[in-house]
């Protein structure tokens, strides 16, 4: 008899535990930057960004929909290639994610925002700047930080009215973001009476440039302004020290704008030369910026690049929405997300109805002895 009720409470226990797993339901985040390749500092900053979200949100014990509910990320890498961003936003629509962070790229979150239209998912990236990513009206495409249209024209204008400069040659990397922001200097240098003197391109592959800026040179430009990231901005920065032109100031926009660029510059000179701009404040003048990047140091030491705080935000953005809506089901939650007063560690996120960030700041950057250094 003793042995019988035993047996019974033990089955009892099971059967609560098992009532209490039951009530848990796993919530798959996405996220995809490139994580292999010469971008991959970057990219492996946003996914630590966006893991350590998670992490955060899990010990929370959130319950939405009355489960408790347990987040996971399923990271995937596309290497910033288009064709294997579109496919790692077509794994994640199969393997049925409630929300996706990222891309980093603005060339590779273009074609995958339709992928996430198409099967209904949101996806909110901190990183894309190209301005043509809000133009089809996606109902599911949000961006956290200042477009091209912001950065190419802070910068032009920087130039124009604060340095004085009177002509300008642009380099840029023909990827959609690297031709978008030095289209958008371009045409407001023009606009502030800069001249452009020479147009140059180049890929996001390429390490050797002494054959453009030889040409460039020949011009003798105040400035260049280079479209593209940093493992192709370090290289060129070298090899214009080489070529005497340290007297050439050097423009760009968040691609460049990283600690990365002074190790890829390898000690040259032209680095103080630097004008970038990043889209959103700095650290510093972030709400939560200091506080934050002290958690991220003491987890991820020296893997700081630009955009973790914004894939950080971001991730706790999609849950904001959930919480609201009550729900995890993208069809259910996605249009909460327009309606955000998110108090995030970067800035207090709210969206226009084309789900552009509302009122975005924008930071220039120098580098003064090697290191990052805001400006405004």
């Amino acid at each position: 008899m003793q042995l019988k009720l035993k047996l019974t409470a033990v089955a009892a226990i099971a059967a609560v535990a098992g009532m209490a797993s039951a009530q848990e339901q796993v919530v798959k985040i996405g996220h995809v930057a490139p994580v292999s390749g010469a971008q991959a500092h970057y990219g492996k900053d946003n996914e630590n960004g966006a893991r350590m979200a998670i992490e955060e949100l899990n010990a929370q014990g959130i319950t939405i929909g009355g489960k408790k509910i347990k987040f996971e990320l399923q990271a995937e890498d596309d290497a910033a290639d288009p064709k294997q961003g579109t496919a790692a936003a077509q794994k994640l629509c199969d393997a049925k994610v409630a929300g996706v962070v990222g891309h980093l790229n603005s060339g590779t979150t273009i074609p995958a925002s339709k992928v996430y239209n198409d099967c209904g998912i949101p996806h909110v990236t901190g990183a894309a700047t190209n301005p043509n990513l809000t133009k089809p009206g996606y109902k599911t495409t949000f961006r956290i930080i200042a477009n091209d249209n912001a950065l190419g024209a802070g910068l032009a204008f920087y130039a124009a009215d604060t340095l004085k400069l009177k002509t300008v040659a642009i380099v840029d990397d023909r990827t959609a973001y690297g031709q978008g922001v030095a289209n958008v200097f371009k045409k407001v240098a023009a606009e502030k009476g800069m001249k452009v003197v020479d147009e140059q391109f180049t890929t996001d592959k390429a390490t050797d440039f002494m054959a453009i800026l030889t040409a460039i040179k020949s011009k003798n430009p105040d400035a260049i302004f280079f479209g593209g990231m940093d493992p192709q901005g370090g290289p060129m920065l070298r090899q214009m020290e080489q070529l005497g032109m340290g007297n050439v100031k050097y423009f760009g926009g968040d691609g460049i704008c990283t600690s990365e660029i002074a190790k890829l510059a390898a000690g040259a000179k032209t680095l103080s030369n630097v004008v970038c701009a990043e889209g959103g404040a700095s650290l510093d003048k972030m709400p939560g910026g200091k506080a934050w990047k002290a958690k991220y140091d003491a987890k991820y030491p020296g893997q700081f690049q630009v955009y973790s705080p914004y894939t950080y935000d971001a991730t706790q953005l999609i849950v904001d929405a959930m919480k609201r809506a009550n729900s995890v089901d993208p069809k259910v939650y996605t249009p909460e997300l327009l309606k955000s007063q998110f108090k995030g560690v970067t800035s207090t996120i709210a969206f226009e109805p084309n789900g552009e960030m509302k009122n975005p700041a924008i930071t220039l950057y120098v580098y003064k002895d090697g290191k990052k250094t805001p400006l405004n």
